[in-house]
């Protein structure tokens, strides 16, 4: 199978198949990924709530998605690899999102780079891919800005705000984006925008008609329990197996079983 890119990834838009994208935040987990033939690897900034412990994805720092993203990058042979820009990582200026993003690609060893906003932030995705660096847009529910839009909810349930969405997915295309991420819009608001540009759509609670899907790679087995989002849809309950193995382990140290004869040197 050959290396993914952007441009293949752009080419599914139209002749299929659907487009599989999983966050993988380190090598072991990168590695299941890649074998599994997953087409994409986010190395989101959600790796500070499923991985890091933090409250919300704002606290993640630039060195620790390079960290997480260079980890996941020496796991995979295939799949493209996005390294998610955190929180004031690119909205500063055009200037440091360029700096940024080519730290994904040198130091982390990224194909490209996620970054979320519209309109608001298309100057920075045009700047960026402008530097030779492709460049994956996020629109909807914006778990950096989630303060500003109110919470984690559904965006795009009234008019207007529908049509700003529509408007933030035409300006992202212009801007030279190859592909968008909707998060948590109404289905048949992902439907419109996705028969609206040419480059693809990749939902995450937005419905069956986007022209591919993401989860995170702990929703998907289970080793995420804090909350279960309405979207995700639990494939392996093996958090459960892992408590087990290591309770069995401790019973064994404990009773004097482990190591056995044949652990032994």
């Amino acid at each position: 199978m050959p290396k993914i890119t952007p441009p293949a990834i752009m080419a599914r838009k139209h002749k299929g198949p659907k487009i599989t994208v999983v966050t993988a935040y380190d090598y072991p987990t990168a590695r299941l990924v890649d074998k599994a033939g997953i087409d994409v690897i986010l190395v989101g900034d959600s790796l500070g709530m499923v991985c890091l412990g933090y409250p919300d994805t704002v606290s993640v720092t630039m060195e620790e998605m390079l960290h997480h993203t260079a980890a996941a990058a020496r796991g995979t042979e295939n799949a493209l690899i996005v390294g998610d820009m955190p929180f004031l990582s690119y909205q500063v200026s055009p200037e440091q999102a360029v700096s940024n993003a080519g730290r994904f690609l040198k130091v982390g060893r990224a194909d490209c780079v996620k970054l979320e906003g519209g309109v608001n932030q298309a100057d920075k995705v045009r700047a960026i891919v402008n530097a030779g660096i492709p460049v994956m847009g996020h629109i909807g529910l914006t778990p950096q800005t989630a303060g500003q839009l109110g919470g984690f909810k559904v965006q795009g349930r009234d008019a207007s705000a529908q049509v700003k969405l529509l408007e933030d997915a035409k300006a992202l295309e212009a801007a030279g984006a190859f592909a968008i991420v909707l998060e948590c819009i109404p289905a048949p608001l992902a439907a419109k925008i996705t028969s609206s540009i040419n480059i693809p759509t990749i939902g995450i609670g937005a419905g069956p008609q986007c022209d591919g899907q993401v989860l995170v790679f702990h929703d998907i087995v289970g080793l995420f329990d804090r909350f279960t989002p309405k979207f995700v849809k639990r494939y392996h309950e093996v958090s459960a197996g892992i408590i087990e193995g290591l309770e069995k382990f401790k019973e064994e140290v404990e009773e004097g079983s482990f190591p056995g004869e044949e652990h032994q040197f």
